[in-house]
C-alpha cells in the first residue's frame, strides 16, 4: 500500500468545510496551523507539495454580509475576490514560521483544456516547486463562469496532479474513505482499504456527499480518482477534520487508496504520442543525437519547418533524411520557429524581439 513518504510530488485537496467554520464563517486557524506542520515536515523530507484549496467564497461572504445558501454569480465572484486575499494571507501566516514560501495560483478550466495555457501553468508550477515554494491553487472564482468552471475542487485537484506529474493525490474529505454505500445513512456500509481498478461496479457504489459548504460528493471523488490513476497517480480519500491530517494518514488512519494504472512519465508520453501533429520540424544529425540522449530540442539544430502550428501544438520531429525521430509539444509558433532556425538559444531575444524559452520542444514534452 502507498504511503506519503513514497511521494516525490504530492497534491493535497482541502475543502471549504475543513477551513471555514460553518456557524461563524471564521477560519479554523488551529486546523490550518496543524496542516502547515504536516506539509512543512513533508517538504523538509524532500516531497514537493502543492495544495488545492477552497475557502475564498466561504471567507468572503461573511465579510460582505451576504446571505446563506446559493449566491448569484456576481455575488459569488465578489465574495471570492474579498476572501482570496484573506485565504492567501492565512496560508502565508501559517507557513512563514516554518521558513516556507507560499504562492497563490488561480486557474480556470480553460487553463487545462487550452494546450498553450496548460503548458504555461505546468511551467509555472514546475518552477515554483523547484524553487522550494508551496503553490496554493484554487479556481479563479472572481472571473470563472459556468462555461469555464471545474465546478468542484476534486476535479481541479486531479487536473493539478496531472499537470505537475504528481505521484500521489490526497483528498481530505468529510468521510474516511470510499464505501460500498453511504456511511452517513447506512451503518452497514463497508470501507475499501485499496481499490486496484475503478470498475463499473465500483462506480455504481458512489453516492452524494452531505457537506453544506462543499460542492463535491463521492461521485466527484471517484471521477478524480479515475483521472489521477489513469495519469499514473495514486489517490487517497481520508478524513480531513482531525488536527495534523497528513500525519494521521502517515500513521495509518482510515483511508482508501486508489492505485495508479501506470506511472506519471509514461502516462504523459502516451498522451503526447496520441495527438495528431500539426506540422513538422526537421533537424540536423547533431540535434537528432542530442534528442536520443534525452536532451531538449534547441533552435540551433533546426534545418526546416513545415505546416502551421501554434504554441503548445503537437509537431513531428524528423532527422535530416526525413525519418521520424520524435514527437512533441512546441513552445513556439511555426512562424517563430522559422525565424529561430539555426540560431543559438541566447539569440532568441534578438531574433524575436522578446525573451523566450531556451528550447523549442522541452524533453518533458517530447516522445523520442
Amino acid at each position: 500500500m502507498a504511503t506519503l513518504t513514497d511521494a516525490k510530488r504530492l497534491v493535497v485537496k482541502i475543502g471549504s468545510a475543513l477551513l471555514v467554520d460553518r456557524e461563524t464563517g471564521q477560519l479554523k486557524s488551529d486546523w490550518l496551523r496543524s496542516l502547515a506542520e504536516d506539509v512543512a515536515m513533508l517538504r523538509d523530507n524532500g516531497t514537493e507539495v502543492t495544495l488545492v484549496s477552497s475557502g475564498s467564497i466561504a471567507l468572503g461572504r461573511r465579510v460582505l454580509h451576504l446571505p446563506e445558501g446559493e449566491l448569484p454569480v456576481e455575488q459569488s465572484q465578489a465574495a471570492a475576490a474579498v476572501g482570496a486575499i484573506r485565504l492567501a494571507r492565512a496560508y502565508e501566516d501559517v507557513f512563514t514560521p516554518h521558513g516556507k514560501i507560499t504562492a497563490q495560483v488561480l486557474v480556470t478550466l480553460d487553463d487545462s483544456t487550452n494546450r498553450r495555457r496548460y503548458l504555461n501553468s505546468r511551467a509555472t508550477l514546475d518552477t515554483l516547486l523547484s524553487l522550494g515554494a508551496i503553490p496554493i491553487v484554487n479556481e479563479n472564482d472572481t472571473i470563472a463562469t459556468d462555461e469555464i468552471r471545474y465546478g468542484d475542487n476534486d476535479r481541479l485537484a486531479a487536473q493539478v496532479a496531472v499537470t505537475v506529474g504528481a505521484d500521489q493525490l490526497i483528498l481530505l474529505s468529510d468521510v474516511d474513505g470510499f464505501y460500498n454505500g453511504n456511511p452517513h445513512v447506512d451503518p452497514s456500509a463497508k470501507r475499501f482499504e485499496v481499490v486496484e481498478e475503478i470498475t463499473p461496479e465500483i462506480q455504481a457504489m458512489a453516492g452524494l456527499g452531505v457537506s453544506g459548504l462543499s460542492k463535491g460528493g463521492m461521485i466527484t471523488k471517484l471521477l478524480a480518482a479515475k483521472v489521477a490513476s489513469e495519469a499514473g497517480c495514486d489517490m487517497a480519500i481520508t478524513l480531513g477534520s482531525p488536527l495534523n491530517p497528513l500525519k494521521q494518514l502517515m500513521e495509518g488512519c482510515n483511508s482508501t487508496w486508489f492505485k495508479a494504472q501506470t506511472d506519471p512519465h509514461s502516462a504523459r508520453k502516451n498522451w503526447i504520442s496520441a495527438m495528431k501533429p500539426k506540422g513538422e520540424i526537421r533537424i540536423d544529425e547533431g540535434a537528432a543525437r542530442a534528442l536520443a540522449e534525452g536532451n531538449s530540442l534547441l533552435p540551433a539544430g533546426v534545418i526546416g519547418v513545415s505546416g502551421r502550428f501554434g504554441r503548445g501544438d503537437p509537431v513531428a520531429i524528423s532527422g535530416p533524411d526525413g525519418a521520424r525521430v520524435g514527437f512533441g509539444l512546441t513552445r513556439y509558433t511555426a512562424e517563430e520557429t522559422r525565424k529561430l532556425r539555426g540560431h543559438q538559444s541566447d539569440e532568441i531575444e534578438k531574433v524575436l524581439g522578446y525573451k523566450g524559452r531556451a528550447s523549442l520542444v522541452h524533453r518533458d514534452d517530447m516522445v523520442v
